[in-house]
């Protein structure tokens, strides 16, 4: 029993020598190839099974010839080991190489997804990770282009739609200055075109501040818990006249025991921006119906006109920002310096194309959502909205 402990320490002695000069060294290959570090990983553990066995042979007092039979095919061994483990890891090495590439391309329309399966799970994990992360980034810098798009659209939409009404009632001021018109009912119509142009002004800073609170996220809701049918009446009576202006039946139905936790004020504006914007794209003798009723749990407002529908390519960006889906950039509305009066009502309102994507922004603020799809003869917006608890 000695003996074979004597044995052990000696082969445990022999064998720590190679670890113990190794481990230093693998200090200064921190940043070498996986390829080198599995090299030297590999040579120290074949040089301390070697040491141990060559140790112990010595040891054992064997003659000569048999120390050197020992020796060789420990040496031969020791080579072969070294050699088969070398080429066995190639796929190791490639799969680390192939990793490496693909992460220095990350986010780029260059990234390739690793061909050949990594041959550990660790590695396989890296990829499916590496994979994961080069779809968000993309599509990340997809919506940051499209953020930024829209964004140079929104300034130079807002820059064209602030200098309309400016430049409106500058004219007319110009124009009452040097006395171009005199009698009295021209002049009251200028000045009614100029109000009408400071009201517009208003209406899109006003817009501007709105959207900015939402993108900001510092829009404070105060809730309150309401019934709907109340918001529902209060906006179609709101809107009404607007419609009788125009010649658009405005018709409201909502269930009366429907209650919400909402800010009345926001969802206010919200109803008033969807029923304006009905109303401005119905014709004369159309039609636009609001319901309120509860379905799937959720308070459903619906608000249905007859504008003959939307094209498709613009259902999905009805609620960007900017958006109006029509080319003439400037409202229709009656010039203040033409001495023709409008042939029909102007449809007040914001027209800067904001007040869908406010629309969406107060709602989502809410918890809900707002969709929008055709009908038959015109188009049906959709929002919901939590019930009260």
């Amino acid at each position: 029993m000695t003996d074979l402990l004597h044995i052990v320490g000696i082969a445990l002695a022999c064998s720590l020598v190679a670890p113990l000069l190794v481990a230093p060294a693998l200090r200064w290959l921190r940043r070498a190839p996986i390829r080198v570090w599995g090299a030297v990983l590999v040579l120290a553990g074949v040089a301390a099974m070697a040491a141990g066995v060559a140790g112990t042979a010595q040891a054992m007092f064997l003659s000569d010839h048999d120390l050197d039979v020992v020796l060789v095919v420990l040496a031969v061994s020791a080579v072969a080991a070294t050699a088969t483990t070398l080429w066995l890891g190639r796929p190791l090495a490639r799969a680390s190489t192939a990793l490496t590439v693909a992460a220095g391309h990350l986010g780029e329309p260059g990234y390739e997804p690793v061909r050949r399966p990594p041959p550990t799970a660790e590695l396989a994990a890296i990829a499916r990770a590496l994979d994961e992360s080069h779809r968000r980034l993309a599509a990340a810098r997809e919506r940051e282009r499209a953020l930024e798009a829209s964004r140079r659209e929104l300034v130079a939409w807002v820059s064209h739609d602030l200098r309309t009404p400016i430049a409106g009632i500058r004219a007319t001021a110009e124009a009452l200055d040097d006395g171009v018109v005199s009698d009295a009912a021209t002049v009251a119509r200028y000045h009614r075109a100029m109000v009408r142009s400071s009201e517009r002004l208003s209406s899109l800073v006003d817009d501007l501040f709105e959207l900015s609170r939402l993108h900001a996220g510092s829009l404070e809701l105060t809730l309150e818990t309401v019934a709907l049918s109340d918001v529902v009446s209060d906006a179609v009576a709101a809107a009404d006249p607007l419609a009788r202006a125009k010649g658009v039946l405005l018709r409201g139905e909502a269930d009366d025991t429907t209650k919400v936790d909402i800010d009345v004020a926001e969802v206010g504006r919200v109803l008033s921006n969807l029923l304006v914007n009905a109303i401005r794209h119905t014709p004369s003798d159309g039609t636009v119906a609001v319901t309120a009723n509860v379905s799937a749990a959720r308070a459903v407002v619906s608000v249905a006109d007859t504008c003959g529908g939307i094209p498709d390519a613009d259902l999905d960006r009805l609620f960007e920002t900017g958006f109006r889906g029509e080319p003439a950039r400037t409202p229709t509305v009656g010039r203040a310096h033409d001495h023709t009066p409008p042939t029909a009502p102007a449809v007040e309102g914001s027209q800067s194309g904001l007040g869908l994507a406010i629309v969406r922004g107060i709602v989502e603020a809410h918890g809900g959502g707002v969709t929008v799809h055709n009908i038959d003869g015109g188009c049906r917006f959709v929002v919901e909205l939590p019930l009260a608890a």
